[in-house]
C-alpha cells in the first residue's frame, strides 16, 4: 500500500497554537518593531504618573492578541494567576497587573496621532518582512468589506476625533440580490466598515482601512491597494478578485494602469440590452458582445439564427487586445457560416478586442473562462480572515465606543495586525508526525515548552502525514528565510 503524506501549508491556521508556551509569546514581544511606538508613548507621558509603566499596558494588549482573549478583563485575569506570563511583560507581582479602566484610557492615546501612525507602521513593517521572506505573498490577492458594529461618543466628547479626521460609526445597510435583481437579505449594523486586501494562498492581511459605513467599497479600494503594494516588493500583486461592490470604471483603469488583473464581477445596468455589436463592426458582422464582456458570432444562415461563444485564445499586451478564433475551427466541428466568416482561412476568423474600449467589460482575463472562475473563488479568503476576526478576536462584539479606540489595531477589537503577527509565529513553528509523542516529537519545542497562559504547556497540533526529513526541502527553506526576515527562532 502506498502512503501519500499530506504537506500542510506555510501558514497552517489550523495549527494555530491554542495555549502558546511561554517561550513562544518571548520570541513574538521580541520580533515586534514596536520601537518607535513605545518612544513616542513615553514622551508623550513625561514626567506624569507612571503606576503602569507603557510597556506593561502595551504588552497587555498585545497579550490579548496572542491569546485570542475576547474581553479585556479575561487577559488581565490569565496575569493575575499566571506568574511567568506577567514577568514576561514587566510585571513583578499581581498588584502591577493594570485595571481595565487602565487599558482602556490606553486604547485610547494609542488611537491619537502620533501613536496612531506609528502603531500601523509596526503591521506594515511585519507585512514587509513577511514579502521579502515569502516570494509569493502577495502574488494573489483578494479583497472585501465588512461591517463591524461599535458605539459612538456623544457630539462633545467626538469633536476632537472629527476634527483629526477619524471616521465616526454611524447606520450600515446591506442588500443582498437574486440573479433577477430581487432583494432577498438584508444586513443592518451601527459601526464602522473593516476595508481589507488579502493573500489568497496564505490568507495574511495585507493592508487594511477603517472607514464609516457610507464608504463604497470601490472608493476605499485605491487606498488600500496603495497600502498593500507599499507593504510588498514592487510588481508583486499579479491578480486581485473582488466582488461587485468594486466593480467601477476607475477601479478597473487603476487596476489595467498597474498591471493587475482584475477578477471583479460585474453589476448587471444592462436593462433592456441582452447584447451589443462590437464596436468597430457594421450592421452586416455577425459579432456582438454581452454586458460581461462576452464575444459571440452568429449564424445567420441557419433558422433561427444560433448564437455562439468565440474561442478565447489570449491577451495580447503588445497590442493591449484580447484575441479571439472561429469557435467551429478552435473545436473542430461545423458552421454554415463558415464559408463566409472563414473565407477559406484555414487558421478561421479572428477577431481582435482593443481593451481601451471599455477595461471594464474587457479585462485582460474574460469573464467567461475556466481560469477566471477558478481564481475568482480565491475570493473566499478574504471572508475567511473576517470570519477569524470576528470568532476568535470578538472585533465585531459592539462593546467599543470612539473611533480611536477602534481605528488603533492594538486595540481591544480592532485586530487588524493580528493575522499577520500569528502568521509570523506559524511560518516558524516546528511540524511533527502524525501519531508521534509530541513529548519526543522536535527537540526544539520540548527545550521551549514551559508552563503556558493558563497552566499548560503547548505541545502543538498532529500534523497528518508529516515526514521530519523533509525540513531539508523547499519548505524548510522558506521556514529560515521567513523567521530571519521577522525575527523569529527556528
Amino acid at each position: 500500500m502506498m502512503v501519500i503524506h499530506t504537506t500542510k501549508p506555510l501558514f497552517a491556521w489550523d495549527c494555530l497554537e491554542d495555549s502558546p508556551s511561554l517561550q513562544t509569546v518571548k520570541e513574538l514581544l521580541a520580533m515586534l518593531p514596536d520601537g518607535k511606538l513605545l518612544h513616542s508613548l513615553r514622551t508623550a507621558r513625561g514626567k506624569g504618573r507612571n503606576d503602569y509603566p507603557v510597556s506593561v499596558l502595551w504588552g497587555v494588549v498585545v497579550l490579548r492578541v496572542v491569546l485570542r482573549h475576547i474581553t479585556t478583563e479575561a487577559v488581565l485575569a490569565e496575569l493575575d494567576r499566571n506568574e511567568g506570563l506577567r514577568r514576561l511583560i514587566g510585571i513583578e507581582s499581581e498588584k502591577g497587573v493594570p485595571k481595565p479602566w487602565n487599558i482602556s484610557r490606553f486604547e485610547e492615546v494609542l488611537g491619537q496621532e502620533p501613536h496612531r501612525t506609528l502603531l500601523k507602521e509596526v503591521f506594515n513593517e511585519l507585512i514587509q518582512r513577511l514579502g521579502v521572506a515569502v516570494i509569493d505573498l502577495g502574488r494573489n490577492t483578494a479583497g472585501d468589506a465588512t461591517g463591524l458594529s461599535a458605539r459612538r461618543k456623544p457630539a462633545k466628547a467626538a469633536e476632537e476625533e472629527i476634527k483629526e479626521g477619524l471616521p465616526q460609526a454611524s447606520g450600515g445597510r446591506k442588500e443582498y440580490k437574486d440573479d433577477e435583481g430581487k432583494v432577498t437579505k438584508v444586513v443592518e449594523w451601527f459601526g464602522f466598515k473593516l476595508h481589507l486586501i488579502v493573500d489568497v494562498k496564505n490568507e495574511v492581511v495585507l493592508a487594511y482601512e477603517i472607514t464609516d459605513t457610507k464608504a463604497g467599497d470601490g472608493e476605499t479600494l485605491p487606498a488600500v491597494l496603495e497600502q498593500a503594494e507599499a507593504n510588498l516588493p514592487n510588481n508583486r500583486i499579479a491578480t486581485l478578485a473582488y466582488d461587485k461592490a468594486a466593480d467601477s470604471e476607475d477601479v478597473h483603469k487603476i487596476l489595467s494602469g498597474k498591471g493587475i488583473t482584475p477578477l471583479i464581477q460585474m453589476r448587471a445596468l444592462w436593462e433592456t440590452e441582452p447584447e451589443r455589436m462590437l464596436p468597430g463592426h457594421d450592421g452586416s458582422s455577425n459579432v456582438v458582445y454581452d454586458e460581461d464582456g462576452t464575444i459571440y458570432c452568429y449564424d445567420k444562415i441557419s433558422e433561427p439564427p444560433v448564437r455562439h461563444k468565440m474561442a478565447y485564445i489570449g491577451h495580447e499586451p503588445e497590442r493591449a487586445t484580447l484575441k479571439y478564433r472561429c469557435p467551429a475551427k478552435h473545436e473542430g466541428w461545423e458552421c454554415p457560416m463558415s464559408k463566409v466568416c472563414n473565407a477559406g482561412k484555414s487558421y478561421g476568423m479572428t477577431v481582435r478586442v482593443p481593451r481601451e474600449l471599455d477595461p471594464r467589460r474587457f479585462p485582460s482575463l474574460p469573464r467567461a473562462t475556466k481560469k477566471f472562475e477558478r481564481m475568482y473563488k480565491g475570493r473566499t479568503s478574504v471572508e475567511r480572515v473576517n470570519a477569524r476576526l470576528k470568532v476568535f478576536w470578538g472585533v465585531d462584539d459592539g462593546n467599543l465606543t470612539g473611533s480611536r479606540r477602534f481605528v488603533a489595531p492594538g486595540g481591544s477589537r480592532a485586530g487588524r495586525a493580528r493575522g499577520v503577527r500569528d502568521a509570523a509565529g506559524l511560518g516558524a513553528a516546528p511540524r511533527r508526525d502524525a501519531g508521534q509523542d509530541p513529548a519526543q516529537s522536535d527537540r526544539r519545542s520540548t527545550a521551549s515548552q514551559g508552563e503556558g497562559p493558563g497552566g499548560r504547556g503547548l505541545k502543538g497540533r498532529s500534523r497528518p502525514g508529516g515526514n521530519p526529513s523533509r525540513d531539508r526541502g523547499p519548505r524548510r527553506q522558506a521556514q529560515r528565510r521567513l523567521a530571519q526576515a521577522t525575527g523569529a527562532a527556528i
